[in-house]
């Protein structure tokens, strides 16, 4: 198994050595095309290079990820949405590419990836072949090579008759069994010191989260005041109008009570009927509001209880050494309901699992069906909600929805659990 992953990490550094090339292409196209913007060339070509640019990292980027393990992430400022058209919104996107500090570190980076960033990753290729080099030589290899131009350098070995040759035998093995521990190393190196370029810096992540923060704030305003409205207009078409009702009704039974005793208890009967509906509706939008179940009994049953609730079965694994906060809490439930809810209104899945646990100051929720994939965050569906309110507690939500399923939506906010019992 450790050979076939130093294998894998001499091939994978033979690959990455190659983009160096794109990293040498860009990178002169780019200054060149900066240079330019003076005379006004520059101000169309600059933006699309730019944007090869970040794919060309965005790449490495998932290189990095999914060939070491090492997390790079995205440090680029969101693209103004009011740009203007025409040229003058050419010129609105170039200054607002160059003002953003990512624009050249991604440059920087750029010219050390085509120098150390390629010898390192050459470096994790080169030992394996270099030892198999050993072997040929040591089959007969050595014997045209020698008569063509006298000894033959194999690392520190001259090479110059069959005695010679064999050496390189022991030597080639030394190259792979060094290659075997080497390689994987490298290439992590490689990705690592991409990362020291293309992760953002302290003041670029506090700078995003400060502009996160900001945005959800507004959300969470936009929202609570969207609750409120729905709230006052459930009063309003709900409870208050079987109240007034009910009210009118008792005014006629006491003006019927004498008269017409019969009508009176007939009314007095439909009375107590709006009062049982006009409480139940109460209860309806208090649970709605914050379900008892949850701050009686905690995240862990009442995502059980709503489960329960689902015309789709779900299977619930709850792992929780104690409870969040209570709002953490509650953004949790209510975003749990709403990707349930979405998933068995529009995914077609006959089975969901929902998964929460707390690791690393982080509550884990994921969310899975085996519908029809193809859910995506759009500006006004239901996720876009959801990702609205994880945001206002710094959390993010990721969906993965192939065409065809499974659909995996994933949240993440960051929260300590207090010192309870642990939920299971």
């Amino acid at each position: 198994m450790k050979a076939r992953g130093a294998l894998t990490a001499c091939a994978r550094g033979f690959a990455v050595s190659w983009l160096a090339l794109v990293s040498i292409t860009l990178s002169v196209l780019t200054i060149l095309s900066i240079s330019f913007i003076p005379l006004g060339i520059g101000v169309f070509t600059t933006p699309p290079l730019i944007r090869a640019v970040r794919a060309h990292a965005n790449r490495r980027r998932l290189l990095a990820a999914a060939w070491a393990g090492v997390r790079i992430q995205l440090p680029y400022r969101p693209l103004p949405t009011d740009r203007r058209s025409g040229v003058t919104g050419q010129v609105e996107l170039c200054t607002f590419l160059l003002k953003d500090p990512a624009t050249w570190r991604d440059l920087l980076w750029l010219q050390v990836d085509m120098t150390a960033g390629y010898a390192i990753a050459l470096l994790a290729f080169v030992f394996m072949p270099y030892g198999l080099e050993g072997f040929v030589l040591a089959a007969g290899v050595w014997q045209p090579i020698v008569d063509a131009g006298g000894t033959y350098w194999y690392a520190f070995l001259p090479i110059d008759s069959l005695g010679t040759a064999l050496l390189a035998v022991p030597v080639g093995v030394g190259f792979i069994a060094l290659g075997s521990v080497l390689s994987p190393v490298l290439l992590r190196g490689h990705f690592l010191l991409a990362r020291s370029f293309l992760d953002p810096t302290p003041h670029m992540a506090l700078e995003q989260r400060v502009l996160r923060l900001t945005e959800t704030r507004h959300d969470a305003v936009d929202t609570s005041a969207a609750e409120l409205r729905r709230i006052e207009r459930d009063l309003h078409d709900g409870a208050q109008a079987r109240l007034v009702a009910m009210g009118m009704s008792l005014g006629t039974v006491e003006a019927l009570i004498e008269k017409d005793p019969a009508k009176a208890r007939e009314l007095l009967a439909a009375a107590r009927t709006n009062s049982a509906e006009a409480l139940a509706e109460l209860r309806d939008l208090v649970r709605g509001i914050h379900p008892p179940v949850l701050a009686e009994r905690g995240l862990g049953d009442a995502v059980r209880a709503l489960a329960l609730r689902m015309a789709v079965p779900v299977e619930v694994d709850v792992d929780l050494a104690g409870r969040p906060e209570e709002p953490v809490e509650s953004a949790a439930y209510f975003a749990v309901s709403e990707v349930l809810t979405n998933a068995a209104k529009h995914a077609g899945a006959a089975r969901m699992w929902l998964d929460i646990h707390h690791q690393d100051g982080m509550l884990r929720i994921t969310v899975t069906d085996d519908g029809r994939g193809g859910a995506e965050i759009t500006p006004d569906g239901g996720l876009s909600g959801v990702e609205r309110r994880l945001g206002t507690f710094d959390g993010v939500l990721a969906v993965s929805s192939p065409p065809g399923g499974p659909t995996m939506v994933t949240m993440e906010i960051p929260c300590v659990l207090s010192a309870t019992d642990a939920v299971r």
